[in-house]
This record gives C-alpha cells, sequence and structure tokens, in this order.
C-alpha cells in the first residue's frame, strides 16, 4: 500500500481551497491554521462549537482505544474494508474520509487491507479533539521512520461543515456516527460510496439489558435511499464477543453513549461485572452517489 496525505483541504470559515505551508494550512483569504505538534490541524472554528470541548472526552478515547485494539471489532473493520476495497484495481488511487475517526482504528485497518499498490489519501476527521490527537499521535508510532510526515492527514473538524473540497472523495465512512447526508453527498465524486455502519436490533443487547431498567421498541423498516444516493449493498455483522475481566467491560461502556444514558444504578450493576458475554449486531450499507 503507498499512501500520500490528503490534500484537498478546505477552509471552514469561506470554503476556499487550503494549501500547506510553513507548518500551518492557509486559505487565500489568509485565514491560518496551525499543524499541532502531534500532526493533526484543528479546523472547527470557536464560533461553530457548541461547547468549549465537544466529542469524546478524553477518557472515552482511551477507553475506545484499548477495547479496539484488542480485536474485538475486528471482524467489523473486516467486513468495511472488504466493501470499500471492491472493485479498487491495481494502481487506482483512493481517497477516503473517516468522518468521525475516533483514535482511527478503522482507517487504520483500511489502510493495512489495501492492495500493495493501491495509492491511498487518508483523512481522519473528528469533532474530538482528544481522538483526533490520539490518532495522529498512533500514526506516528506506527510509522517511525515518518516523524516529519503522516501516511493520513488528521483533522479537527465537524460532519456539519466538513472542511474538505467538493467531489474530492471516493470514499466516505461514518461509523456509527451522525450523518449529515448533504454534506457527505457534496464531498463525494459521483460514482464514489458512502459506506455507513449502523447498530443492529441485538447490538449489545445484554449490556442494555443490565444497565436500563427497560429497553426501548427498535425501529422497524428499511432506511430510506438519501437524496443523490442509490443502495448498492448492505451486510449484516453478527456474533457473540466473551470479555473476561472488569476493565474489558467497562472499557466497552465507556466508549459507548449508554455510559451517560445508564443511570447511577445500571452503572453499577455493570461495574460488577467479572465477565459478560454480548451480541454485536451491525450493518454495514454501501450508498453510491449518484453521476
Amino acid at each position: 500500500m503507498l499512501s500520500n496525505a490528503f490534500q484537498a483541504l478546505a477552509c471552514p470559515l469561506d470554503g476556499d481551497p487550503l494549501t500547506q505551508a510553513e507548518g500551518a494550512w492557509c486559505c487565500p483569504a489568509g485565514h491560518s491554521f496551525d499543524i499541532a505538534k502531534q500532526g493533526y490541524v484543528n479546523l472547527l472554528p470557536v464560533q461553530k462549537k457548541r461547547s468549549n470541548d465537544p466529542g469524546d472526552s478524553k477518557a472515552m478515547v482511551a477507553a475506545r482505544q484499548r477495547f479496539l485494539n484488542a480485536g474485538y471489532y475486528q471482524p467489523i473493520a473486516e467486513a468495511l474494508n472488504h466493501a470499500a476495497l471492491s472493485g479498487v484495481s491495481e494502481n487506482m488511487p483512493l481517497s477516503c474520509l473517516d468522518a468521525g475517526c475516533g483514535e482511527g482504528y478503522y482507517l487504520r485497518k483500511l489502510a493495512q487491507a489495501a492492495p500493495d499498490t493501491a495509492l491511498l489519501e487518508l483523512i481522519g476527521l473528528d469533532i474530538s479533539k482528544w481522538a483526533v490527537m490520539a490518532a495522529a499521535k498512533q500514526s506516528r508510532q506506527q510509522e517511525p521512520n515518518r516523524q516529519q510526515e503522516q501516511s493520513a492527514t488528521w483533522v479537527v473538524g465537524s460532519n456539519a461543515n466538513l472542511p474538505v473540497q467538493a467531489a474530492s472523495l471516493d470514499r466516505l465512512l461514518c461509523m456509527f456516527g451522525f450523518p449529515v447526508m448533504s454534506e457527505f453527498s457534496r464531498v463525494l465524486k459521483p460514482g464514489g460510496a458512502l459506506l455507513q455502519v449502523e447498530a443492529g436490533a441485538n447490538h449489545l443487547r445484554e449490556l442494555r439489558e443490565i444497565i436500563y431498567p427497560t429497553l426501548k421498541p427498535e425501529r422497524s423498516g428499511e432506511q430510506a435511499v438519501p437524496e443523490g444516493f442509490a443502495a448498492q449493498a448492505s451486510e449484516t455483522v453478527s456474533y457473540s464477543l466473551t470479555l473476561n475481566g472488569k476493565e474489558a467491560i467497562a472499557d466497552l461502556l465507556a466508549m459507548t453513549p449508554h455510559l451517560y444514558r445508564a443511570s447511577a444504578e445500571g452503572r453499577e450493576r455493570a461495574a460488577a461485572l467479572k465477565t459478560l458475554i454480548v451480541s454485536v449486531d451491525v450493518r454495514v450499507i454501501k450508498w453510491i452517489k449518484n453521476a
């Protein structure tokens, strides 16, 4: 796999193309965004933040990093890679954004699964600075001989206003995230693919039954085809996961929104567990942007 950092960034203030020079990304109007020492750039203007520290906390990011690096969600990554790389020929350049990248696990797995001759241009974006910081740090640790550059571009930003130039992407990943279909359509090339991963009815059911008094009824029916897209394929990934030890169970809970939605009593019940067998049930949907 050959890789270049993604270059088609756009200014979050005026939408003009950004160019990189002397440790910063700049637009023609003079807006400048410094590249942090960890190797990422913050393209989330303060006036577009809903809080001082939006997105996942440092503790949530660390929990997700430990859980994912332990391989518990490897089958999801494999299904995603198959959908993303299907139809990619030798020497074909492929630009891909992970919108809500967290600490970069799925983007790294995609890079590892790509053919040796594929030329990838990768960008990971998340609204949490802690997530992007962790992703950039892991990227550099895995490539010790490339300290001055990285195989991916890591960006703090929002799906509601992607700092990416129009029609610049071949693939876009949205993992358990917050899809903004109008923005996704804008940045994808015609014929480009959106890979959306959503939780199914039984996803983490056993954990939810422990932390909640009752479970909400699941939504029924197929997801409507987003405007400007056509459905190409979908795949369900289902398996059981055995978590041994309080730490793994705590990390699973901490990396999900259930940590804050559960009552104190529910969290206490989860904290008392030493072993948990839990269902993984997700759907990988592939949408193709219309020409």
